[in-house]
């Protein structure tokens, strides 16, 4: 306890500061209240913040606001996750409260109290265990008793395994007082399915994840697509689960939270629970406390889960490991993988992260013995890898932007009863609005992008949701010779509907799957005959389709000449996924590739020697270049509705930026030039960026440090929004 001691709240705001607040009146203050949430007067409201440290205020006592309340009894973020989330406000340079805010669900940002997760599971009382010969043999309530007593306890999900009907069954046996609630953690559930023989590979795999256990060891499992990572990772998960661990699994997409969850929940004998954005914001905050209770063992989620509590920990596992969406995009720029790794050695645990496709800085990694490489070459059981070929679109007639080899293709998979994706990185009816006679092309008008046509009179701009009817003549010219450009996921549909009438299909994007549960709804319309798919990159995610046979993907041209230096790592992912979802039972699967540059390298690399090859080559020339994962980026991102405004904030940051790295020239950064955004205008609003750079990372940080302090310095940072995006995903 300390003399005049203030509380230093951390609030969820824009500012690199901490608000120095007094306790409570009444209130004894010590080291307990760092990681509480409290109530405090802020303007002319209150704020709701986290306690970041207590002492000694900065200012005169007497001047001090009291905090109006404190809203936890013990910390809500203490020890290692508090220890992690300030590191990630140093190193991706953010205020701490708008870290520790984004750790936390948005009922508890709000202050509300943590939800009752207790009442999970039923036992027997002890008057139950010894009346249960009063209970008639055969009924259902002596059913459930009888399974009680062999349990100790059992989950809803374990119930509804055994009798769909048995809650009438427990009110009867509740109401006697033979039965009780009890903490989830208790429960013990009989997997519905018997783990698969691993072959030898998976074997090997799954105990290099076991010998870990219990100490920081990264490692990357490296299997190329249907070679059964997901039971190598449900062996390791068993394994931490007998050692009274718990385990944490991020996937990519919400789309695979379901189907992981079911896998999952089949296999282990522990409720499985999930976290994502699609869930209400009730059950997110009682999985989130559930875990930090340790009354959830296992936990399957997207990218924020990576800040659930770890009481016990045991494993972290992140699946699709090279995916783009680990990287959070606006505000608090983490990388959930990154953080995860972070996570993974305070808590002592091992850090799993797997893919047929790794990041290259993932690879580099390995190359250099920074974590461990494990590699699954074969597919496993009966399945084979499938066979690729190249669709020379030149000189075909393209109907739609399929080719008539690629229907052919397509009429020859449906005959054998098999179905076929039709993958097309695209959403929309066509990618522009064009007229014949003049060139005009239907623009967004607060975005310097053209509208994307849906249906037939709907544009829509994808980069800031404008909408607004087709235009049924050219403005330009009142030409009625207005003409779709392209092909989107919509006019793909169209036309494999108008050649296969009969043949259940289904649109897989992101309209499509808007609400939970719609994905596994399109896959059950398909059933298991033939039939046909079209979708975007959510089917490049690790969906297990065992009818699927063939894969066409369409016009995939405009990712072979992107300017951006990732632009062909994130193509031949794409490239690999997709055909991964190929012949993924016993049926032999063939991929298709439709381009009109057949011969270009990226191509003939990869059907030459896969992602091995292309991931060799690629690492050669970033190191060549000086681009990652053999240099550090750090991005600053600006933009406003002013061009001047703009213009002087970048001219002042530019020369912040330059003074730091010449008064330290051991740092060894360089500052790159400011320059527009590659969309340089969007929502209404001018956009502009730089870049640093360096070879080591402690010297980027160092200026860093630096020069976002002077950037909240800067006046003219009053008219324009900016952050600092470190370790770029893209240069957009």
């Amino acid at each position: 306890m300390f003399a005049c001691t203030a509380l230093r709240v951390a609030l969820p705001l824009p500012l690199p500061q901490l608000f120095d607040y007094a306790p409570p009146a009444r209130a004894t203050v010590d080291a307990g209240w760092i990681g509480c949430r409290v109530r405090v007067p802020f303007g002319r409201g209150h704020a709701i913040g986290v306690v970041a440290e207590v002492g000694p205020p900065e200012i005169d006592p007497g001047k001090l606001k009291p905090a109006s309340e404190r809203l936890d009894t013990e910390p809500l973020i203490a020890g290692e996750l508090l220890a992690s989330l300030r590191w990630a406000a140093g190193y991706y340079q953010r205020p701490l409260g708008e870290v520790l805010a984004a750790a936390l669900p948005v009922d508890m940002r709000q202050g509300k109290p943590l939800p009752d997760t207790a009442p999970l599971a039923w036992r027997l009382t002890a008057i139950g265990a010894a009346n249960l010969r009063q209970l008639r043999a055969g009924g259902r309530p002596r059913q459930l008793a009888d399974w009680l007593a062999e349990a100790g306890a059992l989950d809803a999900a374990a119930l509804n395994q055994r009798l769909p009907d048995w809650r009438p069954a427990l009110r009867s046996l509740m109401g006697r007082g033979f039965v009780e609630e009890c903490l989830g953690a208790n429960a013990q559930r009989s997997p519905e399915r018997a783990p698969p023989a691993l072959n030898p590979e998976q074997t090997a795999a799954a105990e290099r994840i076991k010998q870990a256990l219990g100490q920081f060891d990264p490692i990357l499992i490296e299997g190329v697509t249907g070679s059964g990572k997901t039971e190598v990772y449900l062996d390791a998960i068993e394994a931490a689960l007998s050692r009274g661990e718990q385990a944490l699994i991020l996937v990519p997409e919400i789309g695979l939270t379901p189907q992981t969850l079911r896998r999952f929940q089949q296999r282990l004998p522990v409720e499985v629970h999930s976290f994502h954005s699609g869930m209400a914001e009730g059950a997110r905050a009682r999985a989130w406390t559930a875990m930090r209770r340790g009354e959830a063992r296992v936990l399957v989620g997207t990218r924020s889960a990576v800040f659930a509590p770890l009481p016990q920990p045991g494993l972290i596992i992140i699946d699709e490991e090279h995916d783009s969406s680990y990287k959070q995009q606006d505000g608090f720029r983490y990388h959930a993988r990154d953080f995860a790794l972070v996570r993974g050695k305070a808590l002592n645990i091992p850090v799993v992260l797997g893919s047929a496709t790794p990041a290259l800085e993932t690879l580099q990694l390995a190359r250099s013995r920074r974590l461990a490489h494990v590699q699954l070459k074969k597919r496993a059981a009966a399945a084979r890898a499938p066979h690729v070929r190249v669709l020379d679109a030149r000189r075909q007639r393209l109907t739609h932007g399929l080719s008539e080899p690629a229907f052919q293709a397509i009429a020859e998979c449906l005959q054998r009863g098999e179905q076929a994706l039709v993958f097309r990185n695209r959403r929309g009816y066509a990618p522009a609005l064009l007229c014949h006679d003049c060139g005009y092309r239907a623009n967004c008008s607060r975005c310097d992008a053209a509208l994307t046509l849906h249906g037939r009179d709907r544009l829509i701009c994808h980069h800031c949701g404008h909408r607004e009817r087709a235009p049924t003549a050219c403005p330009d010219c009142g030409s009625l010779a207005l003409m779709p450009q392209g092909a989107g996921t919509e006019r793909v549909e169209v036309a494999l509907a108008e050649r296969f009438p009969d043949v259940p299909l289904v649109r897989i994007d992101s309209e499509t799957t808007r609400d939970h549960g719609d994905l596994a709804r399109h896959f059950d319309t398909l059933g298991q005959g033939a039939g046909l798919i079209v979708g975007t990159q959510m089917l490049a995610k690790g969906h297990d389709l065992a009818k699927l046979s063939l894969v066409v993907v369409v016009t995939i041209d405009e990712g072979l000449f992107s300017a951006d230096f990732r632009a062909a790592e994130k193509l031949a992912q794409l490239l690999i996924q997709v055909s991964g979802r190929a012949g993924r039972a016993q049926a032999p699967g063939e991929v298709l590739l439709q381009t009109h540059h057949p011969e270009h390298p990226l191509l003939a690399t990869l059907l030459a020697g896969g992602y091995p090859a292309f991931a060799k080559l690629e690492l050669a020339e970033r190191e060549a270049a000086g681009f990652p994962p053999f240099a550090h980026l750090a991005l600053l991102r600006v933009d406003s509705h002013r061009e001047d405004a703009l213009q002087l904030f970048m001219r002042e940051a530019y020369a912040a930026a330059r003074a730091i790295v010449a008064a330290d020239p051991s740092l060894s950064v360089e500052v790159h030039a400011p320059m527009p955004a590659p969309m340089a205008r969007r929502a209404g609003r001018m956009r502009a960026q730089m870049l640093l750079s360096a070879k080591l990372r402690p010297g980027l940080q160092a200026a860093l440090r630096a020069w976002n302090a002077a950037l909240f310095e800067l006046k003219s940072g009053r008219g324009v929004r900016w952050s600092l995006d470190v370790d770029p995903g893209d240069l957009y």
